[in-house]
């Protein structure tokens, strides 16, 4: 989804430059790193605790499954010379069917998880998207653009907007940081 975003900003940023000719000269452009912007941001770290728990929640109840999974097959080990062909042949069959139900569970958990990352952060993103459209009709930018899919900046034609953005949302971000493109 983000390459398709870059993809079309940089699409129409060249067919501005190509279809614009002289026009081009005027575009006004700035460039952000709205992840490092939100690694700063306080509502982050409370993001980052949820998903510990929720991850140290999910992991342990995958663990209570996985354990009594092993008990059933130590259980099986030690019953499979009393057991008839059919019936370990009926105890391999649970034995498989239980495995397949843990990674099903573990691959549902972790769907689980990355949903509920979404749905966590998409305030913050919300937050960020609307200082950066704050800031961008301020100084009249007709485009910002992601800075970690930039290769080379004028810095005469094209502004970085990390730290206005960080002062708009009222946080202290690292310059160093924000400057890196």
């Amino acid at each position: 989804m983000k390459n398709k975003i870059i993809g079309s900003v940089l699409a129409t940023l060249m067919l501005c430059i190509v279809v614009g000719g002289a026009n081009a000269q005027a575009l006004k452009a700035g460039y952000a790193d709205p992840e490092i912007i939100i690694t700063y941001m306080p509502e982050y770290n409370q993001v980052q605790n949820q998903m510990a728990i929720e991850y140290r929640t999910s992991q342990e109840a995958l663990q209570a499954m996985a354990a009594d999974f092993q008990e059933r097959v130590e259980k099986y080990q030690k019953q499979q010379p009393l057991l008839s062909a059919e019936r370990q042949a009926e105890r391999e069959s649970e034995l498989g069917q239980l495995q397949a139900e843990i990674q099903d569970a573990a691959a549902k958990k972790d769907e689980e998880l990355n949903l509920r990352q979404e749905e966590l952060m998409a305030p913050l993103l919300e937050k960020v998207q609307a200082a950066i459209d704050e800031i961008a009709k301020a100084k009249g930018l007709d485009v910002v653009i992601r800075s970690p899919a930039l290769l080379y900046v004028n810095p005469d034609r094209v502004i970085n907007i990390n730290i206005d953005i960080a002062k708009k949302l009222g946080i202290e971000i690292d310059e160093e940081a924000a400057g890196s493109n």
